[in-house]
This record gives C-alpha cells, structure tokens and sequence, in this order.
C-alpha cells in the first residue's frame, strides 16, 4: 500500500525510498515487531481472562514431562494470534500487491483458520486431542487446491506465474528440473509441501521459545532467497530461477521475522503465551508457500532442518513402536528426549537456536553451489 508513495517523490525527494525492496522490508520487520509489542500485552490478557489455556496429557500418557511441565497449564495459548496480525498488517502496509503476496497471505489465513479451529476444541474440551488428524489433512489438502487454483490458472498470467509455478527446482541443479509438471501432480506436491511444513513446525512447538526463535531463522534466510528470485542480475548470477515480482516475498519474510521476535519476548522461558495451533500449523504453511513460490521447496529441508529433524524423530519413533515393539527415543519429538536425559529447557531451545542458524546458513550455500 505504501509503496504508491514513490509516485509523488517529485513532491517529498525521500518517497522514492518506497520503490526499494530492501527498504520495504525493513519497515515491514520493524513494523510488525512494533505492532506485536502494542497489541501483544492486551490480547495475552484477554486469552487469560477468557481462560483459553493449553489442555496438557496427564501423567499417564506422558509420565515425568507431565511433572516438568505442569506449570505451564494455566499459560494462555492462541498467541498465534498476534502474529498473524502482525504479519497481515505489515505485509499489507508494505508490499506491493502481487499474486505471491496474495497466495502468501490467503495461505496464511486459511491455515490460521485450521489452527484456531484446532486449539477452540482443544479449549473447549480440556482435551489435548482437539481437531482429528484427518480433518486437518483434509483442510490442508483444500488449502493446496486453493493454492495451486491461484498460480497455475490464468489469475496470475499478467505476471507469467502460470507456466513457471508447474517448475520443480532442485539444489546443486542448474535450471528446472522438471519444466512443467501436470496439474494434478503440481495439486499433489503443493500439498505435500504445504502438508510437511506446516506439521513439522506444529511438532517443533512443544519448549519456550523453541518452535519462533527457529522460524526467526527461516524467514530470514526465505527472505534473502526471496529477494534473490526477484532480482535478474543476482538470479542469474547464482543460476536460481528468476521469478518477477517475488522479491515482495522479502517484505512477507521480513513481517514474520518480525511479528516472530515479538512473539519471543512474550514467549520466551518462562512463557507468557503459547502460540497454539493457531500459530504454528499457519507459520508452517506460510513458509512451506513461500518456498514453493521462489522454487526453494527442497532447499527448505536444509534450511529448515530442525523441523525436518522434529517431525523425522516422530515418524522414527511411531514406526519402530509398531514394528518392535520398541522405542528408539525417550520420547518424541525429540526436544522431549534431551528433556527426559536431563537437559534443562533452556539449553535444548538454545542449542536447537544454534543449530537453526547452522541450517539457515547451510541452505544459503545452495544458492552458489550449482
């Protein structure tokens, strides 16, 4: 919205500031965190007055973690909340208005959807069991249909999104991999991605501060990718696919870096909040969308890895429970594991901070190795 201001620099010299990417994306961080720290305060209070806490397992499904956490159950929880609106608000202050910022944004709000959904049950019930596994794979799976509608249909030609969202880029590969895969096998991978992401950071989301300080990570390296993909020169200096218009993904990126340190300081041990649901499936979405629309989608493996190693350490576990009867960690995900072999909280969250920054760094390598 802002962005129309670079029409009358003739007027005020400073305007054509808005016409640079770069500096859209910093007010739109600064924006969001500054957003974030004015309604955060009032919306936790009210989550709390309305006692929307988050409904924890007893100790006989979860033994001692019940013990270790059992003064987190009055925490209110939905704190996604603020995020989104964070996020929403600056994004829309600050991006110009394109099909990816609209796919990004529409992710974002359906999912935000799902997980609301998800934790009112949950809320509502005093059950941690809340919206059935199956309901939320099948409003995922709507939400990659509405996805894939947006960017392969002629909604987006004006910017030739059409024929270029059906590529699949892979790293260390020079040019698409696939040049254009059919509709429905385009439908089945959206969601796959979309499915993948947004579970493994619902998973991440079980210490203070663990599952936003490494998404903090994430948006960042996105950011720097997205603006990579917008620009020609640095695309093809670095071989990666160019795709006009998404450099405004950096501006998306740098709202939920933002939005996402606000919810840290509220969120760090011991938490104020909890992002719930409502907060995590929706991230996960709207990183796993944002990868698909700059073409990182398997780069998002890399970058994101503690997500990737989360969600991987529940598969592990289920699987060879029912397989031999026997467990391989002390519990899943695996942040519970060093918890149980007596790590306390705050180490496991800073050392997986650590190794976040180690995979953000890593997945940018693949930019340059092709």
């Amino acid at each position: 919205m802002l962005s129309y201001l670079q029409q009358f620099e003739d007027i005020f010299g400073p305007f054509r500031l808005f016409q640079y990417i770069t500096f859209r994306a910093i007010m739109a961080g600064g924006t969001a965190l500054l957003v974030g720290f004015l309604i955060g305060p009032w919306l936790f209070r009210k989550l709390k007055t309305l006692n929307v806490s988050q409904a924890f397992r007893d100790q006989e499904e979860v033994g001692e973690l019940a013990t270790l956490h059992e003064d987190k159950e009055k925490t209110p929880t939905m704190g996604g909340l603020m995020i989104f609106l964070a996020v929403t608000i600056s994004t829309l202050l600050w991006a110009e208005p394109n099909i990816y910022v609209l796919t990004s944004l529409v992710t974002y709000a359906l999912l935000t959807g799902v997980g609301f959904l998800d934790d009112y049950l949950k809320v509502t019930s005093r059950k941690s069991g809340g919206l059935a596994g199956r309901w939320k794979l099948v409003l995922q799976a709507l939400t990659a249909v509405v996805v894939t509608l947006m960017l392969t249909s002629g909604f987006g030609e004006s910017l030739g999104s059409a024929e270029k969202m059906r590529e699949l880029w892979i790293p260390f590969w020079k040019g698409p991999f696939v040049e254009s895969m059919p509709l429905l096998a385009a439908m089945a991978f959206f969601f796959l991605v979309l499915c993948g992401s947004s579970n493994a950071i619902n998973l991440t989301d079980g210490l203070d501060g663990l599952a936003i300080g490494c998404t903090v990570t994430v948006a960042l390296a996105f950011g720097i990718m997205a603006y990579a993909s917008g620009h020609a020169k640095i695309a093809q200096y670095l071989s990666v696919s160019w795709i006009p218009g998404s450099g405004e993904l950096t501006v998306v990126c740098s709202a939920l870096l933002g939005g996402g340190l606000a919810f840290l300081w509220f969120n760090a041990h011991p938490a104020e909040v909890f992002m719930g649901d409502t907060g995590s499936l929706a991230i996960g979405g709207l990183i796993g969308v944002v990868a698909l629309l700059i073409h990182q989608p398997f780069t998002l493996v890399i970058v994101g890895g503690i997500f990737v190693w989360e969600a991987t350490s529940v598969i592990l576990q289920v699987a060879s429970f029912k397989m031999t009867g026997k467990r391989i960690f002390r519990m899943s995900p695996i942040h519970h594991h060093f918890e149980l072999k007596g790590w306390h909280e705050n180490k496991v969250v800073i050392r997986f901070w650590i190794l976040s920054l180690v995979f953000a760094i890593a997945g940018l390598a693949t930019l340059k190795l092709r």
